[in-house]
Order: structure tokens, then sequence, then C-alpha cells
């Protein structure tokens, strides 16, 4: 079963409808809101869109924390999108200094530039691995970005994807089967469709689809 995590922090619609749409079936496919069902999940989405200090209170409310690092020390398969990806580190900046999950080594820091901020909008991604969550997804492509804050990677060798907006930065992790992307790739048509198929070609493999 592949759980979509939501704790109130929204684009869970968008990120249900993606999968169903490259095929996952609905048996496959679940919306988990307790500690209890996130457990049950071979394979979790950590989706959201807000501010990271209420995103990690809500998780801490619904008592998800803990089970989120036991599905992690589990090597079970876990994708963070947008502010779910930046909750995988160990402390955001936004408002007062929150603690994150502490899963990749950095922090979440708000953008510096003489650009618009929030970066909103398709930019070009720089694929740093070949990786298989890269399968047939060209160098240089274009995702959906909306963000205001990105973070600043400690672990150099878990860094997948780079992105400029007035600065380069980290817009995708890989550490074991920790996946974490600053883009939306439910919002980023064929080739975030295409990441999203290959995300699910590495559970099949683990015998999770």
């Amino acid at each position: 079963m592949i759980g979509i995590v939501d704790y109130d922090m929204g684009n869970i619609a968008s990120v249900y409808n993606a999968f169903r749409r490259i095929g996952v079936p609905e048996e496959k496919l679940s919306v988990m809101r307790t500690a209890r069902e996130v457990a049950s999940a071979e394979a979790l989405i950590l989706p959201g869109v807000g501010a990271f200090g209420d995103a990690m209170k809500h998780l801490r409310n619904q008592h998800l924390i803990e089970t989120l690092e036991n599905h992690v020390a589990n090597k079970k398969p876990l994708l963070g999108i947008c502010l779910g990806y930046q909750l995988l580190f160990e402390e955001g900046e936004e408002g007062e200094k929150t603690t994150g999950l502490g899963f990749v080594k950095g922090r979440v820091v708000r953008f510096e530039i003489d650009l618009p901020v929030p970066h909103i909008g398709w930019s070009t991604t720089i694929i740093k691995q070949e990786k298989e969550i890269f399968d047939s997804i060209p160098q240089n492509v274009y995702f959906y970005y909306d963000h205001a804050y990105y973070p600043e990677v400690e672990e150099k060798e878990v860094i997948a994807c780079e992105t400029e907006y007035g600065i380069r930065y980290t817009s995708g992790i890989q550490k074991d089967f920790i996946f974490g992307f600053q883009f939306h790739p439910e919002k980023s048509h064929k080739f975030g469709l295409r990441l999203l198929s290959n995300f699910l070609s590495i559970l099949s493999e683990r015998g999770i689809v």
C-alpha cells in the first residue's frame, strides 16, 4: 500500500489524482491521517504546502513524527514533495527556527535574491546524478515550482538535482530510499508524471506495487 500523508497542509487531492493517472489502482493507494494508518504503509508520499513550523506542529499533533522515523529506519521508501521535501531536513528558518525530521543534514532558508520571492513557475532543473528516478527525463528539464525557501544541503552526495533562481540550490535529493523534490511533479505535466512513474518502478522492484 502506498500512503499519502494527510497532515492538513494541502495538495493531497492533486497528488492522489496524479498517482491514479499513472495507473496506481485505488486499492493500492490511500490517504492516511492516523499514526496507525501511516505505519501500515509500505511506501509514503509526504506532500505539503505552507509554513515549515505549522507543518511540524501538525505532524506532532497527529503523532506522526515517530511513525515517519520508524518508516525510514525500516528502509521503506519515502517521497517528499515541496514542503514535504523541506521537512526532511534538520531545521527550517521560516518564522522562528523549527526542528525538522532530520533525515537529511541541512537547513531550510529563505531566498535572499534580486528576483521575486516566492519563486513561482517553470524552471530548468539540472540533473546531477544518473538515478533511476530520472529515467527517460532529459537534462535541463522544466518542472513547476512554488516556494520561498530552499534547503542548504550538507550531505553533498545525496544531491540529485539543482535549480537556478538567483542562486543555484538543491531542488532534489536521494538518500537510500528517501526521495525529495522542491518542485511539484504532480503539476509538471509529462515529465512530472514520468518522475512519479519512475518512483513506482522503484517500488515495484521492492514488490510494493
